[in-house]
């Protein structure tokens, strides 16, 4: 990976082309106060910005460490090549034609290659990229307006999308952004790789990413890595959930958006919570650039309002978060904080005896921060009208964030309701002012402690291509040889010949006609035969050949474990209710392939149908190690075929208190 320091925080920058948007780059950095050079270029040389212009790069005192390339693309080839030649930091280029413009337009996809091969080791962001916004040392490479201001301290946000960048920079909700960057088409520099290089700036407090397609799996790995390692909170508002959001994501960054239940599953095994909104995804790095990661999900909620500590609790409900009942210290101070008359519960309606009272406020507020809390949510709507009389209120949270030094909040219920200057004032003494409720338990959430980044690399999901089925028999045998459980089973190639095969099993058995799809729909499924019935059965089936095998018996759940090629992700691997209700129950959880045993285990808990695996109301439990064992045989056989598996699935693989075998299984591949 190459080295952006000088990229991002560069002590010369040069704006190689004219017009409106490279006027408005050196115009950016001069509003910023960047105190290091801006050297303008331009063949016709002239001013820019009061600055006089070099007619040539060679021209130039030295060479620059940062380049806003703004001229056209054929244009900006030529003009990468010499500044990778003289030993620049590193460029943006802005131009657009070229790998997004592949459809309209044929050589786009070659000029971006001859792009990457221009720059060579030197960094470049895009093409087809509006640059970047440092508000730490005011320099921006960045062709139009934002909101950003100088900060000594923030987070980072990087996006593929310029338009979203300029919007996200003009929130006002009072926080700090230190780094604002655009991706582009990631020709040659990926979003994990400008991660990376962010990491390398200590006053990037939190990162957030919004992703439209992963790319390169293995960079993403290193990066949530070394985040980790660097205690800085990242979290990924990733788009794909809709089919629409998938098809808008190939056209904008001429890459695959993936399956969302692969995104998901890499974004747990990198340790990277995810949102699914602008604002939470704002509300969340606030939280964390003023907390860090939160010690647990536990939160605690006061307001002067019935309505609002009802709403509070509603709006948790059904989110990883909890409010937990109050303990006896808790309990003992605040009735002496409020008297006799305030109902004691979690989230708290302190109603308003003691309004206008900054210390009795402050007193009744302190005991709902005690350290078991992760973060103590204050709910003030201040009105737009005269907020006066709201003053109180604010000094309260001060000074429980005095007293206690734990994580307090002041959260409106409606972000038009958190004036900002209030919000500065709030931030200035460490409390974390928040602009809605659902965003700021939704952001609690998102900024609750997650699984540390699992080390042990993804397997890559390689070359997609159409695969055919194999026979059920085939799949068996296949998957068996890699330690699968399997029931007895042999082929038929007549009634009469199942008759003879039933007698030698033991029962109850299993007859299936082979060569049908959907065989429960044609009766081509028949359980619980004795040898006896084998041959009438066999004649009434719609098939001249057939499965016959033992029928296993004593199951206490029946799961799916399917494993899919995931063009953008890799191999992902669902766990789910298994059977016949499969598409009905929707109980599924995915992870990427290799998944440990623990990875497995944990997994399993977050379906629906846990409960049958661990001994549902006193019956027996599932052999959580049987189970273990034959995701870890499925995924043994994956990986060794990796190149042409296309998809395996065993449906249902039932569990009993001491087995887990395959009843069906499907295999599709490339030959």
């Amino acid at each position: 990976m190459s080295d952006l320091s000088r990229l991002f925080r560069p002590k010369s920058i040069a704006v190689i082309g004219g017009g409106a948007w490279c006027a408005q780059v050196i115009a950016q950095s001069q509003k910023m106060g960047f105190s290091g050079s801006i050297w303008p270029v331009h063949p016709n040389g002239g001013a820019f910005g009061g600055i006089d212009a070099y007619t040539t790069l060679t021209d130039l005192p030295e060479p620059p460490d940062a380049t806003f390339v703004g001229i056209n693309r054929q244009a900006t080839i030529a003009t990468v090549t010499g500044l990778r030649g003289m030993g620049a930091g590193g460029a943006v280029c802005f131009a657009s034609g070229f790998a997004e413009a592949a459809a309209e337009d044929a050589t786009g996809t070659g000029l971006q290659a001859e792009l990457v091969a221009a720059a060579g080791a030197m960094p470049i962001l895009g093409p087809n990229c509006y640059g970047f916004i440092n508000a730490l040392d005011g320099a921006l490479l960045w062709p139009d307006q934002h909101g950003c201001a100088r900060v000594d301290r923030g987070v980072a946000i990087l996006t593929q999308s310029s338009n979203i960048a300029i919007n996200l920079t003009m929130q006002k909700r009072g926080l700090p952004i230190a780094y604002t960057v655009t991706c582009g088409n990631m020709a040659q520099t990926s979003q994990a790789d400008i991660a990376c290089g962010l990491l390398d700036d200590p006053r990037v407090t939190a990162i957030g990413v919004h992703i439209e397609g992963f790319g390169s799996l293995s960079a993403w790995e290193r990066f949530a890595l070394a985040a980790y390692e660097r205690g800085v909170p990242v979290i990924a508002l990733k788009v794909g959930r809709s089919e629409h959001a998938q098809k808008a994501a190939v056209s904008h960054t001429a890459s695959l958006a993936g399956s969302d239940a692969g995104a998901q599953a890499v974004l747990d095994r990198l340790g990277i919570s995810r949102v699914h909104d602008l604002p939470t995804f704002l509300e969340t790095l606030k939280l964390l650039h003023f907390n860090g990661r939160l010690a647990s999900n536990r939160l605690s909620s006061i307001s002067c309002s019935g309505g609002e500590a009802s709403l509070a609790a509603d709006t948790a409900h059904g989110r990883n978060v909890e409010f937990p009942p109050l303990d006896s210290e808790q309990k003992q101070a605040l009735k002496k904080a409020l008297g006799p008359k305030v109902a004691l519960a979690n989230p708290l309606d302190y109603h308003t005896y003691i309004w206008r009272n900054d210390g009795a406020m402050a007193d009744a507020w302190t005991p709902m921060a005690a350290p078991d809390i992760a973060l103590t949510l204050s709910i003030v709507d201040y009105p737009h009208t005269d907020a006066s009389d709201w003053v109180c209120a604010t000094n309260a949270a001060l000074e429980v964030r005095k007293r206690t030094g734990r994580p307090v909040a002041v959260v409106a219920t409606l972000p038009e309701l958190m004036p900002q200057d209030v919000a500065a004032q709030l931030a200035a003494g460490g409390v974390t002012p928040m602009l809605g409720l659902s965003e700021a338990i939704a952001a609690a959430e998102a900024a609750a402690p997650k699984n540390a980044p699992i080390r042990e690399p993804m397997l890559p999901p390689g070359r997609d291509r159409d695969g055919t089925v194999l026979t059920e028999v085939q799949a068996k045998v296949a998957l068996a040889q890699h330690g699968l459980s399997v029931p007895l089973l042999d082929i038929a190639e007549s009634p009469e010949a199942a008759e003879k095969m039933a007698t030698v099993m033991p029962e109850p058995l299993v007859l299936k006609g082979i060569g049908i799809t959907h065989k429960s729909d044609v009766g081509a499924v028949r359980v619980g035969l004795k040898a006896a019935e084998v041959h009438a059965v066999a004649r009434e089936m719609p098939t001249e050949t057939f499965l016959i095998e033992e029928m296993i018996t004593g199951g206490v759940a029946e799961l799916l474990v399917g494993i899919t090629r995931d063009p953008a992700h890799g191999f992902v691997l669902t766990l789910a209710a298994g059977g016949t209700l499969t598409e009905i129950l929707s109980d599924a959880v995915s992870l990427m392939v290799p998944a440990s045993d623990t990875a497995v285990k944990q997994a399993l808990t977050r379906l629906k149908t846990y409960p049958l695996l661990i001994g549902f109301r006193g019956q027996p439990a599932a052999d959580m190690n049987a189970i273990c064992a034959a995701v870890q045989a499925i995924q043994a056989y994956v990986v060794e075929n990796a190149d042409t598996v296309c998809e395996v699935e065993v449906n249902p693989l039932i569990c009993t208190p001491t087995r887990a075998v395959a009843a069906d299984a499907l295999i599709r591949k490339a030959t």
